[in-house]
């Protein structure tokens, strides 16, 4: 049948459906459909329904049974549909009844259970969360999940070599600025929501040191948790990751409290750590530190400073909106095991303001662990530049960091 047949059929179809029930709705209503003062009675509607070859569905009010050529259609006014009935339905009024009540009731919504995700509007982000603007407080991580697929590239500048309050004329070196600068950058890429794996460099002063790290994330309060938790394990060599070899394992947890601020508890594990010293050359590289040495080649020799050691240590931080997009941010990094074989008398900390704003977070604040790699930002400045006491806190020093997501 060609589409000018298949119209002209469905719109008379239309016409006899809408005629039938213009003479049903006069007869319930007793109003005139032939003459004036003449009633159309239920019966005679009955008989005009049949001339048109029209049947009524017993217990619909909006559908009617249309006979045309032979076929017969069922028709929705409601819906403004017209459905050719099969073979089965057409000459039986349960059948006609099923038919017209599966067309005109909506289908219903399917169950939701464990096996049925949910829709987008029910998997939105906890409000109350807090949610940091950086990876790093300073040199303590926060643990932040990133997207899938999503790309950040972290920078951080420490000025360890000049004391930022202690001496004459701090003003004139914009507070130790103008010294040479510790500069590292690192990338972080999420594989799936919840692991992303980072790589990270600090220069030929620090050892060359690059750091490869994955991070898991089975907690977030963001899925409606009670915390945050993250696993993260980091290998980093020195000399381009040549040698001076150190395993790393953290355990990354925070807490918000309602959601503008944040605390921070990272317990970490460092296998066969190299103490933070200052290389003076970026031409030769980094000495090599056997464990089997009994001092660290390039160190201080009155701090005894071994070449390696196995370290345990308990970083602790909060973070808290002054303001929707500024923090103040304050970190501490106790060693607990073998921290003066590393040089280690003082535990670094660091405190400072941290501005966020869309993808973008900078943190400017003062420290006295120069580090920034996983094993190196337990350190302070007594290792790095061979002096007893620079991790008083009128050592401290100017540093900040620039953390831009990318994708």
């Amino acid at each position: 049948m060609n589409s000018s047949k298949l119209s002209g059929r469905r719109y008379w179809v239309c016409a006899i459906a809408m005629a039938a029930m213009l003479v049903a709705s006069s007869a319930a209503f007793g109003q005139s459909a032939t003459a004036p003062g003449q009633n159309i009675t239920s019966d005679s509607s009955a008989q005009i329904a049949a001339t048109l070859g029209i049947h009524f569905v017993q217990g619909s009010s909006s559908t009617v049974l249309v006979e045309r050529d032979g076929k017969k259609y069922l028709v929705d006014l409601a819906k403004h549909s017209i459905q050719e009935l099969p073979e089965v339905a057409r000459n039986t009024q349960p059948a006609l009844r099923a038919v017209a009540y599966s067309t005109s009731q909506p289908k219903p919504e399917p169950v939701a259970d464990e096996q049925t995700p949910r829709p987008k509007t029910e998997q939105k982000k906890h409000s109350q969360a807090y949610r940091p603007g950086d990876d790093s407080l300073f040199n303590l991580p926060t643990g932040r999940r990133l997207d899938r697929h999503g790309l950040v590239v972290d920078f951080s500048h420490r000025f360890p070599y000049e004391a930022a309050f202690t001496g004459t004329s701090r003003g004139a070196t914009l507070l130790g600025l103008d010294d040479f600068s510790v500069s590292s950058f690192g990338f972080r890429y999420g594989v799936t929501r919840n692991f992303s794996v980072s790589a990270y460099r600090s220069p030929s002063i620090t050892g060359r040191v690059i750091e490869l790290g994955a991070t898991y994330h089975f907690l977030s309060e963001q899925d409606h948790k009670p915390f945050n938790a993250a696993l993260r394990f980091s290998v980093d060599g020195q000399n381009n990751f040549e040698r001076n070899f150190t395993t790393n394992f953290e355990l990354l947890l925070s807490r918000s409290i309602t959601r503008r601020a944040q605390i921070y508890v990272v317990p970490m594990g460092s296998l066969h750590n190299r103490p933070l010293l200052s290389q003076a050359s970026i031409v030769n590289a980094p000495p090599e530190l056997p464990c089997s040495l009994p001092l660290a080649t390039g160190s201080n020799p009155r701090l005894n400073i071994r070449p390696c050691a196995d370290t345990f240590s308990l970083g602790a931080g909060i973070s808290v909106d002054v303001r929707p997009t500024l923090a103040l941010i304050a970190e501490v990094i106790p060693t607990l095991v073998n921290a003066e074989d590393l040089g280690i008398h003082r535990p670094p900390f660091a405190f400072g303001i941290q501005k966020k704003i869309w993808r973008h977070a900078f943190t400017f604040g003062f420290s006295t662990g120069p580090g920034t790699t996983t094993s190196q930002r337990i350190s302070t400045r007594v290792s790095y530049l061979g002096q007893p006491g620079a991790d008083v806190p009128s050592g401290m020093f100017v540093g900040f960091n620039l953390n831009r997501q990318l994708h």
